[in-house]
């Protein structure tokens, strides 16, 4: 990730670049990405972090050993090890082996989806999991498909297999405004809630922010969309007429 705010043009990275992708004009850095291979050199040599290299390779014995340290704090807090993502379900194997690990130390659990995946795999990782954050984001196959890329259908089914299991789920419903702020949205998410209320008991509202955009940009990627942050009024008026919907038996919150 590269931020030009930070940068003091000092040329480590043009030093070390066996690529190419870092050349001073006038004094400023200029970078290009064309050739880049992620060695990483880059971020290694930058005295003032304007480039860093995010993510690490880890085992799941590095990892635990990284979560035990907080033990005192889950304890004391009620709190976890939480997969985010990314998508958990598409690392199956390595999901289970962490999450298999922390119940073994006495940890709870908790797994955040967007519940595209093998149903088998979501079995699997379910064994191993105390709470489920449950993404659902708009209501159709066909809005599904054209702003998530994947149909509904196997998501729903998903997260049936999750009621059937008695798995608690929290249904987490991202508000844009332009995109799912409907009425037709309301009335399927409580469809989707009340359905399945063996396991949801709450769903939490989480209004639209600008966040992705600061990082796209410092992956020199060109975002996609952008839109005006929602107001307090618009999301609590979304909210309560989804919490009459719901009735008494799911909570509805906002984040």
């Amino acid at each position: 990730m590269y931020n030009a705010d930070r940068c003091i043009g000092c040329g480590a990275c043009v030093e070390v670049c066996k690529k190419g992708c870092h050349t001073m004009s006038d004094g400023f850095h200029i970078l290009n990405r064309t050739n880049c291979i992620s060695c990483g050199e880059c971020a290694r040599v930058c005295f003032s972090l304007s480039l860093t290299a995010e993510g690490t390779e880890m085992t799941v014995d590095e990892i635990m050993d990284v979560v035990i340290r907080d033990e005192a704090v889950y304890r004391d807090s009620g709190g976890g090890l939480t997969l985010s993502g990314g998508e958990p379900l598409m690392h199956g194997a390595f999901s289970v082996a962490l999450l298999k690990a922390a119940k073994r130390q006495g940890i709870h659990t908790c797994v955040e989806t967007s519940g595209f995946g093998d149903s088998n795999v979501l079995c699997e990782i379910a064994s191993y999991t105390d709470i489920f954050l449950f993404d659902y984001k708009v209501t159709g196959n066909t809005a599904y498909r054209k702003y998530c890329g994947v149909p509904e259908t196997p998501i729903l089914h998903n997260l049936g297999r999750l009621n059937n299991l008695g798995k608690t789920v929290i249904l987490r419903c991202p508000l844009i405004p332009d995109i799912n702020g409907t009425q037709t949205h309301i009335e399927g998410i409580a469809k989707v809630a009340l359905s399945n209320s063996n396991s949801i008991s709450e769903i939490h509202i989480e209004p639209y922010h600008r966040l992705g955009i600061f990082k796209a940009n410092q992956l020199g990627m060109t975002p996609t969309y952008e839109a005006e942050i929602p107001d307090k009024e618009f999301v609590m008026e979304f909210a309560d007429a989804l919490q009459k919907l719901c009735g008494d038996r799911i909570t509805v919150k906002v984040n």
